[in-house]
């Protein structure tokens, strides 16, 4: 399975984890790799970080506004952008690549408005991450 397959398992699995209330580990299919279960739990781990960041860079949306489905998209792009090597990779993704990836499953799982929010949501991290050197 591609890695492009696996963040968006690692998507499902966490809206599902976030909508139900269930243990992560029940959200996961049988067929779901390690890498799917570690990015989800890493952004699962690190969410009270991501849901801050997030609320500093939504302008005029707190995370609780936020469609579960959406939220789930910018946690899994931004902890492999905060925390590369919270999950095992052989190279981890740059940024673009994740921030790229997070507006594709918008637009596979959501409504027309969500990939230019989740565009904008990261692009603002990123630009701010650049501006304090803590990404290249």
């Amino acid at each position: 399975m591609r890695r492009a397959q696996q963040r968006r398992a690692a998507v499902i699995a966490l809206y599902q984890h976030d909508l139900t209330g269930r243990r992560l580990e029940d959200s996961f299919s049988a067929n779901d790799s390690a890498f799917v279960r570690a990015l989800a739990g890493a952004a699962s781990e690190h969410a009270e970080e991501l849901d801050e960041i997030i609320d500093r860079h939504a302008h005029g949306w707190s995370v609780g506004r936020i469609q579960p489905l959406e939220r789930s998209i910018l946690r899994v792009a931004l902890v492999e952008m905060l925390h590369p090597g919270a999950v095992p990779a052989e190279q981890p993704i740059p940024a673009e690549g994740a921030i790229e990836e997070a507006v594709e499953n918008a637009k596979v799982f959501c409504g027309s408005q969500a990939p230019g929010f989740v565009n904008g949501v990261l692009g603002a991290v990123l630009h701010q991450l650049r501006e304090n050197a803590q990404i290249p």
